[in-house]
């Protein structure tokens, strides 16, 4: 089973712990089946058989080991006070045996804890990595709750269905391998017997389970969707309140809840099978053995005596456990199968933008940047055709143009969020696939429109990717940012938390952090994608100061919808459906009378 290689993928990271948690069931098993051995000679004591040559003639044998046994114990039990004494010696041994086999099976299950627990941490890694080095494009098509979805609830699925099938995987064949020797050692003709029922057992579980497999993938679904839906909800409650939208939210939350509900009702009703289905059928081979085996003590066939046939009736009720336990951990993998599949799609994900095996060494921007016949195309749809411009060290270029004429998309061709798809686009004139992403990254600073910081300090925020630099450079880069005198305003000052995504703070203030931390980073090349749009006039002015004094000797991308904020560039490039339309300074793009113009125009009439 697909699940199985996957998780058996995992567990070869821990040989010595799996090895140490088998060993350990084995001496438990052992112990166990010698517990349930004991039973022979204490009924032939019990019911005064011994003199028949009953016990020392038992078909239980582990070698000489039980043989020997047996003997001790017919020599003790010459006389009534011996029987005492062999009464007492069968107890103790009894006693120490099942305290053996516990002990051994506690510390079975002390080694399993970890092993389950880092298999759970590997998997949640292994996701959490996939995430942050998967392109920014397959966020855009994917729905945040649906991958949230599969690092929660898809992994505690498989902590409660997949992982626990460890547990019985190197524990229960073990304990019914020492049984069936017991069982085969007592009775070949009656154990041969019970094989006919072990196909009929797997067709009928194996039917159910594969059922509760397709409807398992429909509960994972559904619950991505009920995240995504909160994770919306919560996102825009502003609006929702705004526009009395509760009610329609609502709505839609009921719908999918009871959605979730039918689904799982479905799940669990099929789940829920396996343990009646498998007692059933153990009790049905109970039945049947009860009969057949009675029929060969009864009719002296193949001598098997009273006491043996006892023995064997009692192991092959513990058999009926560890055989429960395996049928309900095979609906159990099958439900845990579609959560291990979901988690796979995710790490086994083509990362699209990849490395070459040898990268050009990048430690600094000398000279310029180029694009070269770029284009760029999703799923077959173009976004930027034939791109040519050069960017040299220190200029100032303003990409301006309606919404979706493909600015931010050109913008994020150089960091590598996407790959160009035609042409070349080149830095000291070395196509960037050819240099190793990090030190690609490290050169570019980038301000975006909606300013994102997460939901810890004002100074680890700025000082996001350089955790370990002293105060004094946080705080000299709040001071370039004009931050510093806000932030020493607040309670805690540069300890103080933003909360959710900034919330605590001002839309001006937030912006001002995000480019502390790009004036902090210190990079050559700065990105900066409308990031006064958004503010009133006063925090524009604040952070448009800002802006200029991060720009001060760096070559910078500006993508403005604001006109009046670029008229100083060095070069503005009109884009208009993905191609370069017109290009120049502010002044000659007036003269020419076309598309800046009009842009232009339109921002003055308002």
């Amino acid at each position: 089973m697909k699940s199985l290689r996957i998780i058996f993928k995992y567990i070869r990271n821990y040989p010595g712990l799996v090895g140490l948690y088998f060993s350990l069931n084995l001496l438990s098993a052992f112990f166990s089946t010698m517990s349930l051995a004991l039973l022979s000679p204490f009924l032939a004591l019990i019911f005064g058989i011994e003199n028949e040559g009953m016990l020392s003639g038992s078909r239980f044998s582990i070698g000489g080991l039980t043989d020997s046994f047996y003997d001790s114990i017919t020599e003790i039990m010459t006389t009534p006070a011996g029987k005492i004494r062999a009464l007492g010696f069968i107890c103790i041994i009894l006693l120490t045996a099942i305290l053996l086999k516990n002990l051994f099976l506690y510390l079975s299950m002390y080694v399993l804890a970890p092993i389950r627990n880092r298999i759970l941490n590997d998997m949640r890694s292994d996701m959490f990595y996939k995430i942050l080095h998967l392109p920014v494009g397959y966020f855009n098509e994917q729905r945040k709750g649906e991958i949230m979805s599969k690092l929660t609830n898809d992994l505690q699925d498989v902590e409660f269905s997949t992982i626990s099938f460890l547990e019985t995987f190197f524990r229960e064949p073990v304990i019914i391998t020492f049984y069936l020797f017991a069982m085969i050692s007592l009775s070949p003709e009656l154990s041969l017997f019970l094989l006919m029922f072990l196909p009929i057992a797997g067709l009928v579980i194996g039917r159910i389970g594969r059922s509760l497999k397709r409807v398992s993938t429909k509960v994972q679904e559904k619950l991505g969707d009920i995240l995504s839906t909160i994770e919306e909800t919560l996102g825009g409650i502003r609006i929702v309140k705004a526009f009395n939208a509760e009610a329609h939210q609502l709505e839609k939350f009921r719908q999918e809840n009871h959605t979730l509900y039918t689904i799982k009702n479905k799940a669990n009703r099929r789940r829920d099978l396996a343990s009646p289905v498998s007692e059933t059928l153990g009790i049905l081979a109970v039945c049947c053995v009860l009969y057949y085996g009675g029929r060969l003590v009864l009719t002296n066939t193949f001598s098997l005596n009273a006491t043996d046939f006892l023995t064997y009736i009692a192991i092959f009720t513990q058999v009926i456990n560890p055989l429960k336990s395996l049928s309900s951990a095979s609906y159990n993998i099958q439900k845990g199968a579609a959560s291990i599949e979901r988690i796979q799609q995710l790490i086994t994900e083509q990362e699209t933008i990849s490395e070459v095996a040898n990268p050009v060494p990048l430690a600094s921007f000398k000279n310029s940047i180029e694009f070269r016949g770029v284009g760029f195309s999703h799923k077959g749809i173009p976004i930027l055709t034939d791109i040519n411009l050069r960017i040299d060290k220190g200029k100032t270029i303003a990409l301006v143009g309606s919404s979706g004429a493909g600015k931010s998309t050109l913008a994020d061709l150089l960091p590598r969020f996407h790959d160009v798809t035609e042409g070349s686009l080149l830095i000291d004139g070395v196509d960037i696939r050819q240099y190793a992403i990090k030190d690609l990254r490290e050169l570019m600073g980038m301000v975006t429109q909606e300013p994102l910081l997460f939901n810890d300090t004002i100074a680890s925020n700025i000082a996001l990717g350089k955790p370990t630099c002293p105060e004094e450079m946080v705080e000299q880069a709040a001071r370039i940012a004009n931050a510093h005198q806000f932030i020493i305003q607040k309670e805690g000052g540069y300890q103080s938390n933003t909360g959710d995504r900034g919330a605590k703070l001002s839309g001006g203030e937030k912006q001002r952090i995000t480019i502390a931390r790009a004036v902090l980073k210190n990079p050559p090349i700065l990105i900066l994608d409308e990031a006064t749009s958004a503010l009133d006039t006063e925090s524009e002015k604040l952070v448009q100061d800002a802006i200029n004094n991060l720009m001060k000797d760096r070559t910078s991308i500006v993508i403005a919808h604001r006109l009046s904020t670029i008229r100083h560039a060095d070069e503005i490039i009109v884009l208009d459906k993905g191609r370069i339309m017109e290009r120049g300074r502010h002044e000659d793009l007036i003269a020419q009378k076309g598309i800046y113009k009009r842009l232009v125009d339109m921002q003055e009439v308002k």
